[in-house]
């Protein structure tokens, strides 16, 4: 008899001995053997694109800390490169994409091809699926549309988003278009990780938060809806998490809204709020301030402890409220972990 994965357990409404636990961007630079076989592989992308690399770097924390789950080794900007957008990353810079003509925005975005440019993607996700250790669940991902389009249209990181949300605002509907463009592809793409061996999927909608209310309504959480809806139809055993990073108090209407099983939080809300107005509808993935794992000791134990106190009486999955950074320690992970393993409730 297969050996139960709590993450899918927690997720499917069920009980489970520990509160199960997996870390954002737990594969990366802060890991030695990460940083030795980046050396290796030669661009980023050539890195995400060659299976065999992809699958140890998703399989390294594994193997070290013991998560509940590994999640795919890729990044969210696959899906403008396999558009056809010129994608490359800088070191000390991050992405560079050949920003969207305001003339003409869409020109040069083709949809028909894009499984051809992924399919090493999904031969990661093989790999890993038949590697990964009795327990441990598989996570595929996307990047919500909203947060892609950012990077689209800026040509890469942004402090303001001011070219996005100056089409989104001024031309709504030709910034719909590209919206559609982002909700078909990551449809396809997800479908195609499932087939592969995802077992949940994750939407990371990082620049949420960047917002106001009506405009995240409209490009937040009504491509969320419609990808998950459409996830739904051809998987309605697959748990959907979402991550809308700053979104506040609209956490609850794009839980409700979208329908997904688990709502990722950030590390500005309370868990103790969360557990009050988000744990009713959905469940709660977070939300460990990162600087604390880079910290470690006490000040991270005793956040984590109080966390996990907060969040006891609904379905939770331990995360944290953003990625591991670079410098965080690999022993203050593995510190947590432990903790993460230990921890019961006095209920």
């Amino acid at each position: 008899m297969l050996q139960e994965k709590p993450l899918l357990t927690v997720l499917g409404g069920g009980k489970t001995k520990r509160v199960p636990f997996w870390f954002m961007r737990q594969a990366g630079r802060y890991l030695p053997e990460y940083r030795a076989l980046r050396k290796n592989a030669g661009s980023f992308l050539d890195l995400v694109y060659t299976p065999d690399f992809a699958v140890d770097v998703t399989l390294q924390p594994i193997r070290r800390f013991a998560m509940d789950a590994a999640i795919l080794f890729s990044d969210i900007l696959v899906i403008p490169h396999a558009l056809g957008q010129k994608v490359a990353f800088e070191e000390g810079r991050g992405p560079v994409l050949e920003a969207l003509d305001p003339a003409a925005p869409l020109k040069g975005l083709n949809a028909a091809d894009i499984h051809e440019t992924l399919s090493p993607v999904y031969e990661t996700l093989k790999g890993v699926s038949a590697e990964l250790p009795e327990g441990v669940a598989l996570i595929g991902f996307a990047g919500a549309p909203w947060t892609v389009a950012t990077y689209m249209v800026e040509g890469g990181s942004s402090a303001d988003h001011a070219k996005t949300k100056s089409w989104a605002y001024g031309d709504p509907e030709g910034f719909q278009t590209l919206i559609d463009i982002l909700v078909d592809a990551s449809v396809e793409y997800l479908l195609a990780q499932i087939d592969a061996g995802a077992e949940v999927i994750q939407l990371f909608d990082t620049w949420a938060g960047s917002l106001p209310e009506p405009a995240q309504r409209r490009w937040c959480i009504e491509p969320v809806k419609e990808i998950t809806s459409r996830l739904r139809q051809a998987h309605p055993e697959i748990p959907i998490i979402a991550f809308p990073r700053g979104a506040g108090p609209l956490y609850v209407d794009y839980a409700v809204e979208t329908g997904v099983n688990c709502m990722g939080i950030d590390t500005s809300l309370p868990a103790r709020w969360a557990a009050e107005n988000i744990q009713p509808i959905a469940g709660v993935q977070g939300n460990l301030d990162p600087r604390l794992l880079v910290v470690g000791g006490e000040a991270m134990k005793s956040e984590a402890r109080a966390i996990l106190e907060a969040l006891k009486g609904g379905v939770h999955i331990f995360n944290l409220g953003h990625g591991i950074t670079p410098e965080t320690p690999p022993e203050h992970v593995e510190e947590l972990s432990d903790l993460l393993r230990s921890w019961t409730s006095d209920e």
